[in-house]
């Protein structure tokens, strides 16, 4: 069974829970949406147990987190991660990581940064599956049209974090 180190950290738009994989971030998400969280780390390792507890890396992460809150939207930048998933997967979530804070990019406009430019459901249902929230910023994928599409965390949470890094008014 894998061991992960948990911990949470109090945010403007609530709490957000994380679990690390050694010095890897492998899951960020919501208080309210614990059992996603728990769903895609089974995913990830299969059988696992979260301990609660300040491993050395989880300093790192409420310290990016801070600063990313308070003003500092590139601090998420340099987390390393462990997602887990396809290969396909893993190409949409790092290409997310392309989209600077205060831009935001479409679903097919994601597509064709991973090279498979027919693939926009994909990368859509793939970016609703993103175990990292925030650090992977899916929440820069908006619609064509530019409507504030789905959300795991909620579009009200997607919402403020684009006004927060400025890509609404």
């Amino acid at each position: 069974m894998k061991t992960l180190h948990f911990d949470s950290f109090d945010s403007p738009i609530g709490k957000v829970l994380f679990a690390l994989d050694g010095d890897k971030l492998c899951a960020l998400d919501f208080e309210d949406f614990e059992d996603r969280m728990r769903t895609l780390l089974a995913r990830h390792y299969g059988e696992f147990e979260l301990v609660r507890g300040p491993a050395g890396s989880a300093r790192r992460i409420h310290a990016a987190l801070r600063a990313y809150f308070a003003g500092d939207i590139r601090a998420l930048d340099s987390i390393d991660v462990s997602t887990g998933g396809t290969d396909f997967q893993q190409r949409c979530w790092q290409a997310l990581r392309t989209i600077a804070p205060g831009a935001t990019a479409s679903y097919a406009e994601q597509a064709r940064r991973i090279g498979n430019p027919k693939a926009v459901r994909a990368v859509g249902t793939t970016n609703g599956r993103n175990p990292v929230a925030i650090v992977l910023p899916c929440h820069r994928v908006i619609g064509a049209d530019g409507t504030l599409t789905g959300y795991a965390g909620g579009l009200w949470r997607k919402e403020w974090l684009l006004r927060h890094e400025g890509a609404l008014q």
